[in-house]
């Protein structure tokens, strides 16, 4: 049965209004009254091309249009905290512990990311006790029975080699109440949680509890996902060692594809909203002749439609290779109510065999003799240790994460925004889902690199 086209609203400019700015205020326990350490190294800086001072603050709107449309004083735009330490601190250092939990789905630099964390606690600030928890929030609920595990710069030296997690991770719900309760017994005054979206709804929940029980504990997190979807953040940590990885599974697709008669490549990539990967990974190589991502809908049928567009390479080219991203075509596939994860995200009907099974279907109908390849390499990219610019953007996340958590924030993450390392709320955190825009300068950068339509319809 033949597809109706689906509608692609994907003309004309995106709105030039910068409409109501967020609320950027970030959360703390109280003023800081004790020098830092590290004040020393801060007594002559001052913002430059390279440094933000603390008492600056990064605009979030970079165009002259998006200034002059929120109008007002330039004291009353819209602004982020920089990272970065503070000239006095809120946790006495000689009594402060400090734990570290890693939760939801594997990506490269969590081990980076968890050395980093403990090298800036134990070397910059001198806190003397890190622990971690076990096997995500699971970690924390006496039920499990999971042990914390002591760490010091001797026992994490070695742990950015491997990829994972030396910690374990999980996915799910735990109680905050029980979480707190953990924290208490333990004496942490300072969490770090590394994980993504639904991980960070859980801190929130944490400093919920520990803010009504009137408790000194700083929550911070470090957002990790792989699929670059977290909003007000250039790159999430892992995005580049994925993307890089993704490109040779695409250049291993345009191989086999061209080593056969009238052969087709097919690479699905991780990205169940955000098609990130599959755009980087398609630029990266140029080997692609068309991408599929979720924020472009695409049909199957017609002559404007998928088949017909790589039967049209195949007779120019001899070959073609279809990249599509994980979260792409789910109304193409879907075959009854929406399953959730034990994370609370949707279950996607798997896109890869299906365009598979009709790609290889539409060419037997046409009478042309084919072979499809089909690579799928999430998993194997999930599991491998960061590449060296990751593992540097992991340590100094992780550095700007005890610097915010040493000072007195909490409920907050830490982030590069507009390539200036800042501080955000968790609540806008998990506001939204960053994705690829359309209308944007990534995605006509794709198409030109493809040379596929605008619009597969």
């Amino acid at each position: 049965m033949s597809e109706a086209a689906p509608h692609l609203d994907l003309v004309g400019p995106p709105p030039t209004s910068a409409g109501t700015a967020p609320d950027l205020s970030i959360e703390t326990l109280g003023p800081g009254r004790i020098v830092s350490p590290l004040e020393p190294l801060l007594h002559a800086r001052r913002t430059s091309e390279h440094y933000v001072d603390e008492d600056d603050r990064v605009l979030l709107d970079d165009t002259v249009a998006g200034i002059a449309a929120r109008g007002g004083r330039l004291e009353d735009l819209p602004g982020m905290e920089p990272c970065g330490p503070r000239r006095s601190i809120f946790f006495d250092p000689s009594k402060t512990r400090a734990g570290i939990v890693t939760c939801g789905g594997l990506c490269p630099g969590l081990n980076d990311v968890i050395a980093g964390l403990v090298r800036s606690l134990t070397y910059h600030y001198k806190v003397r006790r890190v622990i971690g928890f076990r096997n995500g929030y699971q970690g924390f609920v006496p039920a499990y029975g999971h042990d914390v595990v002591e760490l010091t710069p001797d026992s994490v030296r070695d742990i950015p080699v491997d990829g994972g997690t030396v910690l374990g991770t999980s996915r799910g719900h735990q109680d905050p109440e029980e979480i707190v309760d953990c924290l208490e017994n333990t004496h942490v005054n300072v969490l770090f949680v590394v994980g993504g979206d639904g991980s960070m709804r859980g801190a929130m929940e944490i400093a919920r509890v520990v803010r009504e029980r009137g408790l000194r504990i700083a929550v911070v997190g470090i957002p990790k996902t792989i699929d670059n979807d977290i909003p007000y953040i250039d790159q999430s940590f892992g995005f580049q060692t994925a993307f890089v990885l993704a490109s040779d599974a695409i250049r291993a697709a345009r191989v086999e594809a061209k080593s056969t008669a009238n052969g087709v490549g097919l690479v699905k990539l991780m990205g169940r909203h955000s098609g990130f990967i599959a755009c980087y990974a398609a630029l990266a190589r140029s080997d692609a002749d068309v991408v599929l991502i979720p924020e472009v809908p695409f049909a199957l049928e017609g002559d404007g439609g998928l088949l017909a567009h790589v039967r049209r390479r195949v007779a120019e080219r001899g070959h073609a290779v279809v990249v599509v991203a994980e979260g792409a075509g789910q109304d193409l596939v879907a075959t009854g109510p929406t399953v959730a994860d034990a994370s609370g995200n949707a279950r996607l009907t798997d896109i890869g065999p299906y365009l598979r099974r009709r790609i290889v279907d539409d060419f037997e109908a046409a009478g042309i003799e084919t072979a499809v390849r089909y690579i799928d390499p999430s998993y194997a990219i999930r599991s491998v240790p960061a590449n060296p610019y990751d593992s540097v953007y992991c340590t100094r996340l992780s550095q700007a994460a005890v610097h915010a958590a040493m000072s007195g924030r909490t409920a907050m993450v830490v982030g590069r925004y507009r390539r200036r390392f800042v501080h955000i709320p968790m609540r806008l955190a998990v506001s939204r889902r960053n994705q690829v825009d359309p209308h944007g300068d990534l995605w006509m950068s794709v198409l030109e690199s493809t040379g596929q339509p605008p619009q597969l319809a």
